[in-house]
């Protein structure tokens, strides 16, 4: 039995840090949408272990990927054997603050889960999920979400309009890690957290973008992101800011003319440019 599955990408509305757990993580609170700049994952039932392919040589295919640790959890959780072929069709910018990699971890749990009969119930396979990465119970479900403490407690908001997002993706890595530590040291300004939330349950779009926030752009350092909002509203962009830790930033934008000339703009200056819209669902068997 093979399943192909679909894995949006995501891009952060909203994302602020409330505080440190005594675990060492952070409690956040964010608004995340899921959008069809998707990578695209085939699972099949093999006779035995886990082998991973991925048409990107650059990311490793053994336990370090997030899909095969994915795999690992699942099979453990579900007390079966493994005996999975996976292979990874790359369309989503690696270390981009997008999710690709959780986005593949999702839709391998998913993929799985209907290979072998519905073995866990959507709850276990969020927190298997959950147990793995942070944004991957998110990628499972997508959408339009509100996401908060380390990614596991979900809350549907109401969709976002229809509208066309220019993903622009600077040719350099942001660690993590270190985001999060010069957050720590830090004194960061918080955005409005409410209003914000207020705006997303009304579908208020305005608001929506008045009141969006990302407190990583206020410690990471990425030298480009000046410039592409620069560019980005001067084509008229609604909205735009950073995703996740970075170092993407996106551009909301209501007239699609405008978008495809902002896209052709930014991509001189990083050619990992994309167009893509809001879709209302997470990883989904095609």
């Amino acid at each position: 039995m093979k399943i192909t599955v679909d894995a949006p990408a995501k891009i952060n509305l909203f994302l602020d840090i409330v505080g440190k757990l005594d675990n060492g993580y952070h409690s956040l609170f964010m608004v995340m949408q899921s959008v069809d700049l998707c990578d695209t994952v085939t699972v099949e039932a093999a006779e035995s272990g886990i082998s991973l392919t991925c048409s990107d040589e650059r990311l490793p295919c053994n336990e370090k990927n997030i899909a095969y640790k994915a795999a690992t959890a699942f099979f453990k959780k579900a007390d079966i054997e493994p005996a999975v072929k996976i292979h990874i069709e790359k369309r989503i910018p690696f270390a981009a603050g997008l999710a690709g990699g959780s986005a593949d971890g999702a839709a391998t749990l998913v993929a799985l889960n209907r290979i072998f009969n519905n073995v866990l119930s959507k709850e276990e396979l969020l927190k298997v999920g959950l147990s793995v990465g942070s944004d991957i119970p998110f990628c499972i479900l997508g959408g339009t979400m509100l996401a908060q403490n380390t990614g596991g407690v979900l809350a549907p908001l109401t969709p976002l309009k229809d509208c066309f997002i220019v993903l622009s993706k600077p040719d350099r890595g942001v660690s993590t890690p270190q985001a999060y530590a010069d957050a720590d040291s830090a004194h960061i300004y918080h955005p409005d957290c409410m209003r914000m939330l207020d705006a997303c349950e009304k579908g208020d779009f305005e608001n929506i973008c008045r009141y969006a926030g990302n407190v990583f752009e206020q410690v990471v350092e990425v030298p480009e992101r000046v410039e592409i909002k620069e560019i980005m509203r001067s084509y008229g962009t609604s909205l735009c800011q950073m995703s996740g830790s970075g170092p993407t930033v996106f551009g909301l934008f209501d007239n699609e003319a405008n978008a495809i000339s902002c896209l052709e703009k930014v991509k001189k200056i990083c050619p990992d440019s994309f167009l893509a819209k809001p879709v209302n669902h997470g990883a989904s068997v095609k």
